[in-house]
């Protein structure tokens, strides 16, 4: 049905048999290489992360999206360096593929409101940065914001890298791991879903290793 690849910072890319979805393809903001999404669907959880590749298509902020075989919701939220009156800066996703439903959080405030949880609905996957240091949730952070949404499958991205050279220092993806006290599996450089059957019945985190 779909793989999922991680590519560094906020960077997740989904494949499904019709088309390449691009999260974040902002890399270099981290030290790294941009992800080439020529051709490709581009969805952005904060305009930073956009790059000049000529996309397909770009989804940039709330709203009902559909395209090949994928449909979106895109759901305003407040950054935690935000200010009242610079508003809401990011955009929270639900992707649904098929019959599995992905939410893709960007860097957000540690709290979601009621109404942005009943926007996500019920979520089969989670994609959450993790590292904080200033620019994202903290394991903690992030462990709590799983736990409101519930998802079967966590990917956990933005975190340290000794490849990467990021504004912050992070956090490991073991101090997240060990925050939430999921089970684990080690998923390699990519996450092939076929089915509902693949993504595990009880909370387990993905590790992907960065592609």
């Amino acid at each position: 049905m779909f793989d999922v690849e991680y590519k560094g910072a906020n960077a997740v890319v989904f494949t499904t048999k019709k088309t390449r979805v691009v999260f974040d393809p902002n890399v270099s903001v981290a030290g790294g290489k941009d992800v080439s999404a020529k051709g490709d669907i581009v969805v952005l959880t904060e305009e930073r992360l956009k790059t000049n590749t000529e996309s397909k298509l770009l989804f940039d902020g709330p709203g009902e999206y559909e395209a090949s075989d994928i449909a979106l919701t895109g759901v305003a939220a407040r950054r935690h360096i935000d200010t009242d009156e610079q508003g809401k800066q990011s955009t929270m996703y639900r992707m649904t593929i098929g019959d599995i439903r992905v939410a893709i959080v960007g860097n957000v405030a540690p709290k979601l409101s009621d109404d942005q949880l009943e926007a996500l609905g019920v979520v089969d996957m989670l994609v959450i940065p993790v590292g904080g240091g200033g620019l994202t949730l903290d394991a903690t952070d992030a462990a709590a914001m799983t736990r409101q949404i519930e998802p079967r499958a966590v990917v956990p991205v933005h975190f340290k890298d000794d490849a990467l050279a990021y504004e912050m220092p992070q956090d490991a993806v073991d101090t997240f791991v060990k925050e939430l006290g999921a089970g684990v599996l080690e998923a390699g450089p990519k996450f092939k879903v076929k089915n509902d059957a693949s993504i595990p019945e009880q909370m387990t985190v993905i590790l992907l290793t960065r592609s």
